[in-house]
């Protein structure tokens, strides 16, 4: 029996894996950092008996309630994802399977390669309205993307979308990619319509450091770029620094924010009822948006999800929060599970890349309907 994460994303350290019913792991801490919850490995075995895999450090994670109700997903050929059986005492957490193939892959969540990644941005920039450009480099060296689809004019729009700011959340870049493919289909109308109306700049990876590296929630060297806005470095955050440099440069009319939630079991978002220049206008245009997506897609909803911010206190180190006041503009986090969406479960494969890719898909209408109202 052979269990490794030596490769993309990869997470896991194998304390004891003699005996398939007693496989003793534990989860890895992001580098610098504290933080620790997503797992990714592979389990090599020819023998066809049930495995019990505990993650024996489950109890000290970063958000121990995500591990409540939670389903590990696997993969015999890392394209296909299910939910195995999962549960949690408090302190380990058991994934039980019994392999129908010799090799199977375990993951926090279905994962998105930085292979993925380069395929993404690449085949978008052949289409005649993207463009592919780099901001400059991550502490590792690897680009910070961007993809600039449509042409400024006179009156348009600049809607701006980043993604995985916390690298584990690769439900945000599964959204992206069904947003990509959906903005640049020639046959879509709504497509047509918003790049008649709006420029768009999208960062489908803000963190590709810590997503090669499998961590939760950090840089290369443990800072949470989500909290990091308010003042970036090219020392300790220049994922953040490039992209804010970028959004004084073109202005942001809106901004997207795409995040995934280890507890709660819904999709929602977070607004900026706590920055001190929020005003009935920027009410409206949050209700307007909501009231959209509620009205096309059963996978959200507004009654679960953060509590407010008071008037005034918002933390203006988080993106959403400093991008709405800077730019006094609609800014949302939007929020997606790592289980399942309660309101609509699917007890096969729970919430998943291509439901990501959907509902990313189903954002694209709700900008439709408020894009005008921006300014």
């Amino acid at each position: 029996m052979q269990i490794s994460s030596n490769f993309d994303s990869g997470n896991i350290n194998v304390i004891e894996a003699k005996d398939p019913a007693n496989i003793l792991l534990e989860i890895n801490k992001d580098n610098g950092s504290d933080f620790y919850q997503w797992f990714h490995f592979k389990l090599h075995n020819n023998e066809r008996v049930e495995h019990t895999i505990k993650i024996t450090n489950a109890g000290q994670s970063a958000y121990v309630e995500g591990w409540q109700d939670y389903q590990a997903v696997a993969s015999y050929d890392r394209e296909n994802w299910f939910r195995v059986p999962t549960t949690f005492d408090g302190q380990n957490l058991t994934i039980s399977h019994l392999p129908e193939f010799d090799s199977v892959y375990f993951a926090y969540f279905q994962p998105y390669s930085y292979e993925r990644h380069q395929d993404l941005i690449h085949q978008a920039q052949l289409d005649i309205d993207c463009e592919l450009q780099v901001l400059g480099q991550t502490l590792d060296g690897r680009d910070m993307s961007l993809l600039k689809i449509g042409e400024e004019g006179e009156g348009k729009k600049t809607v701006w979308l980043t993604a995985r700011q916390h690298p584990g959340e690769t439900m945000a870049e599964w959204f992206m990619e069904g947003f990509i493919d959906r903005l640049l289909d020639e046959d879509d109308g709504i497509a047509r319509s918003l790049l008649n109306k709006a420029v768009f700049y999208l960062v489908p990876n803000m963190n590709p450091d810590g997503s090669v590296r499998g961590h939760l929630r950090t840089n290369a060297i443990g800072v949470n770029l989500n909290r990091e806005w308010q003042s970036p470095s090219m020392e300790n955050s220049p994922e953040v620094f490039l992209v804010t440099e970028k959004m004084k440069e073109t202005g942001v009319d809106m901004h997207l924010d795409i995040h995934g939630d280890e507890a709660l079991p819904y999709n929602f978002v977070a607004g900026c009822e706590g920055c001190p220049s929020y005003d009935e206008r920027h009410k409206a245009l949050e209700d307007s948006f909501k009231e959209v997506l509620l009205a096309i897609t059963p996978e959200f909803q507004d009654d679960e999800g953060y509590d407010k911010d008071e008037p005034g206190q918002a933390n203006l180190t988080v993106g959403s929060n400093w991008v709405g006041e800077t730019f006094k503009c609609l800014a949302y986090t939007i929020e997606m599970p790592f289980k399942d969406n309660a309101l609509l479960p699917d007890y096969s494969v729970g919430w998943s890349g291509e439901r990501s890719a959907i509902f990313g898909r189903d954002v694209l209408t709700a900008i439709h309907h408020v894009v005008e109202d921006l300014r």
